[in-house]
């Protein structure tokens, strides 16, 4: 997943929340994973014991940041497409191929929540607790886990509803920022890769 960049003026909402979210998922690797497991390894050398059951909070926390991050992989387009073919084609059919892999993500997402729910529910009706020391009610971790996947369906099935007002109103620009697949020049932006400097330099030193 890509570093959240810092927010723009106009960044429209949905994608601002999904920035924020990431954010998030980001604290749940640094403090829930790195800082616990720090702490416990410690605590281990020096006391010969952990203080911290950091194997099962960081477990909790790893599922977290995926949940929470998935919509901001959808909305800055990180996520995986093999797309070797596709500049090849001509813009009608490059827009067809860009919709229906996004539909199929929002099918993917809407049935990835639901069965989530499910799982939720259930934990719910039982009270499940995780069987180590701390009896963990599971509806927490399960709850924030759910929370980030319903918005990743959320982001998921409005893109591409977005990108097919932006075709119909002859947007293309609009509608290849939404959904269209990154160009080569644009993943290295992403990167944090300055194309300036990149660019190999002239040699100077040769008469």
């Amino acid at each position: 997943m890509n570093n959240p960049e810092p927010m723009l003026p106009n960044e429209p909402w949905p994608q601002r929340i999904s920035r924020i979210l990431a954010w998030l998922a980001g604290a749940c690797i640094l403090f829930g994973c790195g800082a616990l497991i720090s702490v416990d390894v410690i605590t281990r050398f020096v006391f010969k014991r952990g203080m911290v059951e950091s194997f099962e909070i960081s477990g909790y926390m790893l599922a977290a940041c995926i949940g929470l991050g998935l919509a901001f992989t959808v909305t800055s387009k990180s996520n995986i497409r093999v797309d070797i073919l596709l500049d090849a084609f001509p813009y009608r059919l490059r827009a067809a191929c860009d919709l229906l892999a996004a539909f199929a993500l929002a099918v993917i997402a809407v049935a990835l929540v639901w069965f989530t729910w499910k799982t939720l529910a259930q934990s719910w009706t039982m009270n499940a607790r995780s069987t180590s020391v701390m009896q963990t009610p599971m509806v927490l971790p399960q709850g924030v886990w759910w929370i980030g996947l319903l918005w990743f369906a959320f982001m998921a099935v409005l893109l591409p509803l977005q990108s097919m007002l932006r075709l119909l109103a002859g947007d293309r620009r609009g509608f290849d920022k939404l959904i269209g697949s990154l160009r080569v020049t644009e993943e290295l932006q992403q990167a944090g890769i300055d194309l300036a400097e990149a660019e190999p330099k002239p040699d100077v030193s040769r008469p």
